[in-house]
């Protein structure tokens, strides 16, 4: 089973995590704040303005504008580069959210959890309604035109698209190879009953290096939002590593069985999943064309899904989600 290398892991968190705004694939030298002003002309203007210390960009949409209909607005252009660049999503600490029910289901999470919701534009598709849930929250609403909302959505049928929403990242994104200060394992998630470990590719993520951006347009799709509901750690092995000696986890690495393996890959067999119930756990899944790097492979117990016939792998979201199911501690 060639999967996507991911991680779960027990522990006990700390009440709140700052918000780290950066992509651990790409490291972004912290630059200083830049707000967007309208000049004379009609254009924006960037102005350095680094108050608030954060070492964030900002853009800033002027409060008057309460409509666009060009495609070259720069509002526009910095919304789909915030869709098409990482590193410029991740300095900017904002994701652009499309579609009515991701951005509803987001916002009631937050809601539910007392957690404050940041939409610093919503865009609205000229005629349409605010949704609803939304329509008490304070945000500055913007109508576009068809053709912006086709842009910006990337579907050919705008009226399919009605709301696409700015948001801020969550305070709960900590990425780790940037802010230096956030040493202290202990305080990375608020629990560590259970945390996936994603590396080259349900209390918490943490995510290893070369892992995709959990805000691009396809991961947040793919999940309805969850980048923005779950607490997600971007680090290296070295945090890791400090995450399982401070918490005394076990290693676990999906992997298939095959012959000739150094290390004989246990059974995921419900008397192992019973040996591993109260124990604080890690669990790898390697990416499905490269399998399990080395490191990986050297640093955790092996384990397989037992499998009939001569098949020797599984998609990485099926393996996963068997791998899941089977280690909740009620299993």
């Amino acid at each position: 089973m060639l999967c996507s290398y991911k991680l779960w892991v027990q522990a006990s968190y700390p009440p709140h995590l700052t918000v780290l705004n950066q992509n651990s694939n790409i490291p972004i030298p912290k630059t200083k704040t830049q707000f967007q002003r309208k000049s004379l002309d009609g254009r924006f203007d960037d102005i350095d303005d680094d108050a608030d210390g954060s070492g964030l960009r900002k853009f800033a949409l002027p409060s008057h504008v309460k409509s666009i209909t060009s495609t070259s607005n720069p509002f526009v252009k910095h919304c789909l580069k915030l869709k098409s660049s990482s590193s410029y999503r991740h300095s900017h600490a904002s994701a652009l959210v499309v579609g009515t029910t991701p951005i509803r289901e987001i916002y009631r999470y937050k809601e539910s959890s007392q957690e404050k919701t940041v939409i610093d534009c919503l865009l609205l598709l000229e005629n349409a309604e605010i949704p609803e849930g939304l329509d008490t929250h304070s945000c500055h609403v913007v109508r576009v035109g068809s053709m912006v909302m086709k842009k910006l959505s990337g579907v050919q049928s705008a009226e399919s698209i009605e709301a696409i929403a700015l948001m801020r990242f969550p305070t709960s994104f900590l990425n780790l190879t940037v802010d230096q200060n956030k040493s202290d394992s202990q305080s990375w998630f608020p629990s560590t009953h259970r945390i996936l470990v994603l590396d080259g590719i349900q209390d918490g993520i943490f995510l290893l290096p070369g892992c995709c951006d959990p805000f691009n347009e396809k991961a947040l799709r793919a999940s309805r939002g969850a980048s923005f509901q779950l607490p997600i750690v971007s680090g290296s092995w070295y945090h890791l590593q400090t995450l399982k000696d401070t918490f005394n986890m076990k290693m676990l690495a999906g992997h298939p069985d095959i012959d000739g393996k150094l290390k004989k890959p246990f059974s995921l067999s419900q008397e192992f999943v019973h040996s591993v119930a109260h124990v604080p756990s890690c669990l790898v899944l390697g990416s499905e064309g490269r399998g399990l790097s080395e490191k990986s492979q050297l640093k955790c117990e092996l384990v397989s899904i037992p499998m009939t016939g001569k098949f020797e792998s599984l998609n990485v979201s099926v393996a996963g989600g068997i791998f899941l199911f089977m280690l909740q501690p009620k299993n």
